[in-house]
């Protein structure tokens, strides 16, 4: 996993309007906590948090005001409903060596078995501990083959190294469902053939 180096300067202003002047200039307020430190206000550069943050669970690596470097992990992001901007981002301090949990994304490949069938993300995110400097951008399973009542646990999905779950074992990730629309011609099939009687 890469890391990403943003340079951040502490904040002093607080409230709406301090906020919408940091975003006029192409900035994002935030905030930098854990590790039972007092949480630290923070400025960030717009357009490279935002590029930042297409990684999931990016590891960035911050400059603050020029003194100190920190490593963090993004827990929660705030975007405008609408445009999509980001209006604040909650940043997690972690240290290199130290476990954190956190949700990776659970990607797909290959075709379901004939008929029509349907795959359920029932997990769209696999909530996983794994080393702050080594979290996976995502783990891939394969579907290839799987009929209608097939279903995928947590403890079936091929984790990296050094990586453990954080949820319960048989926990169903993915599972196969009929379609629906195949039950309408069976059962008008047994409704002409009762007319034919």
């Amino acid at each position: 996993m890469s890391e990403v180096k943003l340079t951040a300067q502490t904040r002093t202003e607080f409230g709406k309007g301090a906020a919408r002047r940091i975003r006029r200039d192409a900035k994002v307020p935030g905030v930098l906590y854990g590790h039972g430190s007092d949480p630290i206000h923070l400025t960030l550069p717009g357009h490279d948090l935002l590029l930042a943050l297409r990684t999931p669970n990016v590891l960035i690596s911050l400059d603050i005001d020029g003194k100190t470097n920190e490593l963090a992990i993004p827990k929660s992001v705030q975007r405008d409903p609408i445009k999509g901007f980001l209006e604040h981002v909650d940043l997690l301090l972690v240290k290199r060596g130290e476990k954190v949990t956190v949700e990776i994304p659970v990607h797909t490949e290959g075709e379901l078995a004939a008929g029509g069938n349907l795959l359920e993300h029932v997990l769209n995110a696999l909530p996983v501990e794994a080393e702050a400097t080594h979290i996976p951008e995502a783990v891939t399973v394969s579907v290839e083959g799987l009929e209608a009542g097939a279903s995928v646990l947590a403890k079936d999905i091929t984790l990296p190294s050094g990586v453990t779950l954080a949820v319960e074992e048989d926990a169903v990730v993915l599972q196969v469902l009929a379609a629906q629309a195949e039950e309408a011609p069976e059962g008008e099939s047994a409704g002409e053939e009762a007319a034919e009687a």
